[in-house]
């Protein structure tokens, strides 16, 4: 089909993103996104809360091209529009496939497509906070011109390194004097020259670190066991300790989380005690039984030598006085066949011991007491985050980057390039820049380093390796901590931290130099008059992106303030402007923060509305789960999302289209176990007309109740976990809402948006309550006396009047297994269907033993466990699902997290088991279903 362009009129064109999206295709795509590390642009530097690039690829698209409807002269009829809606759709999951993000024929179609509904000039597309990089990227990626902003310069750096530094030497031949005579002649495609002379350079590096501190690091000596002789350790693994209080001890009392080093090799560190020492000194032993339990937790520490029970208050008075010490525990070498547990031994604590950092990272933490634990134990400054050793090679490492700076503008002089004199900084093409590029990546390399080279980094003992300081947003005290090897070639060494960025040069689409800036988004934007806005503002208080990212900006500032002299003129990262809503900063006032939140909010939106292309609607990414009880409000409300949409509204913006992605990783450490938020959600917005109507407080709840039960089944449908349906549905709410100029009160004043998210949840439970009424009598009752009595027992006689109710009767609730009734009273059952038979009849049984069934596979079998009874549920699938997702939001509401975490779990993994796609029935029916004899305090199944 021939390309048209878009045609200009007083109306602008609806956009695919306002009518419909292949959701699911995107939702898997960015799921799968999340577990991959390899290219992938997020492992070039951590960064918090990215936003999966499948989501942001499909929405730019979706953003930027027409819906069919609005081309009848092309798409007469509804058929034609809905066949070419088809192409678009089978492109987009085309396009958010991982394997595709680098296949040109894959991404010329869409930028054709998007050239078709824009014009010769590909559009600017703004993300005024772009944090990771997340939506700029993808804006390159489709040919667009990515405008980049952030106030936080850690920020900046990375999307300079991703979409602003490789576009100017694309194509261009590495400058390392093996390279060049390896490929002599050669055409280096992409940013392959460059990634080559990162990996080249780092090799030099290392080489020079290890000649000045080679020493510190000792290889290990293997037992007569092990085949004896020498293998390269991996890592040290250490206790905190301090002085038992008990007077008749006084031992240093090694603190530790674990003894049982390796769950795989069931390696265990036995602690010795010899009376007259100070110090517990340790052997490596291979323990099949339970190992000892931890030294330390919430309640208290416990001394290995005597027994004595410490408070935690003594542990901090200790370590803030400076007696907190460290203890080595165990040495861990490679192995052909796996890690080598080894004892300690003198040599290795010496070694510890003999390094001297000549500089150190002497700047306070934050005063974070939410997400900074380490000041209570007088761990104050950065620099307490690292022992002398991790110091030592990490100033090492720095230090190296201004030499190899100058080796590269050598050697690139040598190859030929030319040199203007200008560094990046200064807009430079030639060989300084290309000199400052080279320092600029390998100083992410040192970033990363230290993200696995500090205290706070301990030792998974699953999977054998070290996690990272950042396993989670904050900075937590950790007890026992494992110390990298930067020489290995194992996780935490100097080549693990900077092949990832290699292998993202590698990757990297080109294209269109990006636009990077520092900048504060309440400020006007100069230069930039019409632009495409996608963003993903800040979550309220949920992540203190400043007070977390200086972790990393101490050690940037060091390598590169020459390099980026504007970039890093701060000691520290800025804090005044963040967008953030945190009391400590304002005197431990929570209304002086929130005001400075919705203020810069309103201010942020005021800007994108004077730059914001009315041709296009805006996206706005968002993520936020906080729920208070407002008695004012008549019910639920949220201050993020309220603090967020009033900026949105007071700017001129209606809402016209809302889409939940599952954008979060299910198995990151703050969402095990939890009822963490999954999804994000996208609002679509466009400036609302002068023109829209008034409304009473009657025709906004009238409407909620006429189509937001629409929205939510769509949800629903969609799999949008339980946990993620009161953000998901304040979407389509706030469509509503937005609709008008202005909704009042029966007092004549303008409904607040706080009163408006109120009733958005009214309508929700409404919404959940009205299924009730599709339910079997037996579920029906259950439900109601689940709401009532929990799992509790009460009186017969409330359980006989509530039946009589529900059209049903308390004996046949029992002979259908939904209660148990004896000596005058009834509760539940407490296994719900955990002693079903293997093929239950489906038919047959009540819908709540269905939904507690299929949780207690979900839970021990997971997707393959649960496929087979899937499959057989058959017609009964959305009765079922629709139960659980009421059963959570019962849970929630009651505060029985235990239980809504069951229900969650289970409707998360529903589409996880329509996708699997087993050879027979059969060798996945029993998959899951263990130990159906048993029950929990929750009356677990």
């Amino acid at each position: 089909m021939s390309a048209t362009p878009a045609v200009a009129d007083h109306r602008p064109k609806k956009k695919l993103i306002e009518v419909a999206l292949p959701l699911d295709a995107i939702n898997r795509a960015a799921a799968t996104e999340k577990s991959i590390r390899h290219g992938h642009p997020s492992t070039m530097h951590l960064w918090w809360s990215r936003k999966p690039l499948a989501a942001a690829r499909a929405m730019l698209f979706a953003q930027l091209v027409d819906d069919p409807s609005e081309h009848p002269e092309l798409f007469p009829t509804g058929t034609a529009q809905t066949e070419e809606r088809e192409r678009l759709f089978a492109l987009l999951e085309e396009l958010v496939l991982w394997e595709n993000s680098t296949d040109e024929r894959v991404l010329s179609a869409a930028r054709q497509e998007i050239q078709r509904w824009t014009s010769d000039t590909a559009p600017v597309v703004l993300d005024p906070f772009a944090g990771g990089g997340s939506i700029p990227l993808e804006a390159q990626r489709l040919g667009l011109t990515p405008w980049a902003q952030d106030l936080n310069p850690v920020a900046v750096l990375l999307n300079k390194a991703m979409m602003e530094i490789p576009p100017r030497f694309e194509g261009k031949s590495a400058v390392n004097p093996t390279a060049r005579a390896a490929h002599l002649g050669e055409a280096w495609q992409g940013f392959r020259g460059l990634a080559a002379d990162v990996r080249h350079y780092a090799d030099w590096m290392r080489a020079h670190a290890w000649d000045a501190i080679g020493h510190l690091y000792p290889p290990a000596e293997l037992t007569r066991e092990m085949g004896s002789g020498t293998t390269p350790v991996i890592a040290w693994i250490w206790a905190r300790t301090v002085p038992c209080p008990n007077p008749a001890c006084g031992v240093n009392m090694p603190l530790t989380s674990k003894f049982k080093l390796s769950t795989k090799s069931h390696a265990t560190a036995i602690p010795i005690t010899q009376e007259g020492v100070k110090d517990v000194t340790f052997k490596v032993e291979v323990r099949t039984e339970d190992a000892r339990a931890a030294t330390i937790g919430r309640q208290g520490a416990t001394c290995v030598a005597c027994g004595q029970a410490v408070p935690l208050s003594y542990v901090r008075t200790e370590a803030k006085a400076g007696r907190m010490g460290a203890q080595l525990m165990a040495i861990v070498g490679e192995g052909k066949r796996g890690r080598r547990y080894l004892s300690p031994t003198a040599l290795h604590m010496e070694r510890a011991r003999q390094a001297r950092a000549g500089w150190q990272p002497r700047v306070n933490l934050p005063v974070n007491p939410r997400d900074f634990k380490t000041p209570n134990y007088g761990l104050t400054t950065f620099a307490d985050l690292f022992t002398a050793r991790q110091l030592t090679a990490l100033t090492t490492f720095s230090d190296l980057i201004t030499q190899v700076r100058e080796v590269v503008l050598a050697d690139a002089r040598a190859a030929g390039w030319a040199d203007d004199g200008r560094g990046l900084d200064q807009g430079g093409e030639g060989a300084t820049a290309y000199a400052d590029a080279l320092a600029t990546y390998l100083a992410l390399g040192v970033d990363r380093l230290a993200d696995r080279s500090s205290t706070i980094a301990s030792w998974d003992k699953t999977r054998d390796s070290i996690r990272n300081t950042f396993a989670r947003q904050a900075i937590p005290m950790t007890w026992d901590y494992a110390e990298a090897n930067p020489f290995s070639d194992s996780s935490g060494s100097w080549a693990s931290a900077v092949e990832p960025i290699v292998e993202v040069l590698e990757a990297l689409p080109g294209g269109r130099a990006g636009i990077v800036r520092q900048a504060d988004a309440t400020r006007p934007i100069p230069g930039l008059e019409r632009a495409v806005v996608s963003t993903d503002p800040p979550y309220y208080d949920n992540i203190g992106y400043a007070d977390l990212s200086d972790f990393f900006y101490v050690w940037l500032r060091r390598s590169l303030e020459p390099v980026f002299p504007g970039l890093f003129r701060t000691v520290m990262t800025p804090k005044a402007d963040e967008l953030v809503a945190t009391p400590y900063r304002f005197e431990g006032s929570r209304a002086k923060a929130q005001e400075h939140f919705e203020s810069g909010f309103r201010e942020a939106f005021d800007q994108l509305a004077t730059v914001q292309d009315p041709a296009y609607p805006m996206t706005v990414y968002y993520a936020y789960k906080q729920q208070e009880t407002d008695e004012a409000a008549g019910g639920v409300a949220s201050t993020g999302w309220e603090t967020m949409l009033t900026g949105l509204v007071d700017a001129g913006f209606s809402v016209t289209g809302t889409w939940p992605l599952r954008s979060e990783m299910g198995n990151r450490p703050v969402a095990q176990g939890t009822n963490a938020l999954a999804s994000s959600i996208v609002l679509v917005c466009r400036p609302r007309p002068a023109s829209a109507p008034i409304a009473t407080r009657r025709d906004f709840v009238t409407a909620l109740g006429l189509e937001l039960p629409t929205a939510l089944q769509a949800m629903q449908k969609g799999h949008v976990a339980p946990v993620d349906m009161a953000q998901a549905a304040i979407g389509p709410g706030m469509a509503i809402y937005t609709r008008y100029q202005q909704v009042l009160e029966a007092n004549g004043q303008v409904m607040p948006i706080r009163t408006a998210l109120s009733l958005i949840n009214q309508a929700l439970d409404a919404y959940f309550e009205d299924q009730d009424g599709e339910l079997d009598p037996e579920s029906r009752w259950a439900v109601a006396w689940f709401e009532q009595y929990g799992l509790e027992s009460a009186p017969y006689g409330a359980a006989d009047v509530m039946a009589r109710a529900k059209n049903t009767s308390v004996d046949a609730l029992a002979r259908v297994g939904v209660v148990e009734s004896q000596g005058g009273a009834v509760r539940l059952a407490p296994g719900t269907g955990v002693a079903e038979a293997a093929d239950p009849d489906w038919g047959r049984m009540p819908a709540w033993r269905s939904v507690h069934h299929l949780a207690r596979v979900a839970r021990t079998g997971g997707a393959q466990g649960l496929a087979p009874r899937l499959s057989q549920l058959g017609g009964r699938s959305d009765e079922v699902r629709e139960l659980a997702y009421r059963l959570f939001a019962l849970s929630e509401r009651k505060g029985w997290t235990d239980r809504a975490y069951e229900y969650n779990t289970l409707v998360a993994t529903w589409p996880k088991a329509l996708a699997v796609k087993p050879t027979s029935i059969e060798q996945t029916r029993f998959a899951g279903w263990a130990d159906a004899s048993g029950g929990d305090k929750n009356g677990g199944e």
